[in-house]
């Protein structure tokens, strides 16, 4: 005959190896689901772009984003954090990014999002380059799910060049 206490942990290791198997059944299932994120973003206006006391280049945007974003839920998804970059090159980086904007949808029923926002975040550039520039905006999610590993993505979705010289 078996204790208590050995039946108590033969059901806490039975009970943890079911939850085990459920979590990676359901992080292997999301691992075959394919978004079909559809997006745009468009600069309507640069509000005001100068040189800081620093010497760096600061840039405040207004852009239109409209994103349908059902495909990326899926019944694991707890919720998902979606950002807008500008992504650009200069003589001292191959790659940079800034985040300009972000939010996070709860659920399907927020997931499409059409909205016209003043850069929540400054494009800000360490130096003087950003004069003339091309700039893309990138729509990165990460999508956060119940069980398992957490998903990025991102799509391209338009560019725009900063002016040659500053405004106020």
């Amino acid at each position: 005959m078996h204790s208590w206490t050995q039946r108590l942990l033969a059901a806490a290791t039975t009970a943890t190896l079911l939850l085990l198997a459920a979590c990676v059944a359901a992080s292997a299932l999301d691992a075959f689901h394919v978004p079909a994120v559809q997006a745009q973003a468009h600069v309507t206006k640069i509000n005001r772009f100068h040189k800081q006391i620093n010497g760096n280049d600061k840039v405040t945007l207004t852009f239109n984003v409209s994103a349908d974003l059902e495909s990326l839920f899926t019944w694991n998804t707890k919720q998902v954090f979606v950002f807008l970059t500008a992504e650009y090159e200069n003589a001292k980086n191959a790659l940079n990014q800034v985040s300009l904007w972000d939010r996070i949808v709860p659920d399907k029923d927020h997931a499409k999002l059409q909205v016209e926002v003043k850069s929540k975040y400054p494009l800000i550039d360490q130096g003087s380059s950003l004069r003339g520039r091309k700039v893309q905006l990138v729509l990165h999610w990460h999508i956060m799910p119940n069980a398992g590993v957490m998903i990025r993505g991102k799509m391209p979705l338009s560019e725009f060049n900063l002016p040659d010289a500053y405004t106020s």
